[in-house]
């Protein structure tokens, strides 16, 4: 069993700072890739940024400059540094990861439970 667990989510005024961490833990072979994303209420989820392991990583324009992932893939955790926050960055956010658990088995994409960030003064 593999789970991925959010944490780092919270209230924010606008300008300011916050960092999301999401841990995998479990029987983990590899990580291809891990990301976030996010979901307002009533709007679809949308991608943020996605660190493939090895590659560069993408972010979507709407957070280029402001927002920053990282990984300790010693840890197997992802990170996600959010400056420059405004209202419309207000949403729930999960991470994800492309993983393999068993040796030369296909990778299978698991997804986080989600940590609110609301930006708001």
């Amino acid at each position: 069993q593999v789970q991925l667990v959010e944490s780092g989510g919270g209230s924010v005024q606008p300008g300011g700072s916050r960092t999301l961490s999401c841990a995998a833990s479990g029987t983990i072979f590899s990580i291809n890739a891990m990301g976030w994303y996010r979901q307002a209420p009533g709007k679809e989820r949308e991608l943020v940024g996605t660190m493939p392991t090895g590659g560069s990583t993408n972010y979507a324009d709407s957070v280029k400059g402001r927002f920053t992932i990282s990984r300790d893939n010693a840890k197997n955790t992802v990170y996600l540094q959010m400056n420059s926050l405004k209202p419309e960055d207000t949403a729930g956010y999960f991470c994800n990861a492309l993983m393999v658990r068993v040796r030369g088995t296909s990778p299978i994409l698991y997804w986080g439970q989600g940590t609110q960030v609301t930006v708001s003064s």
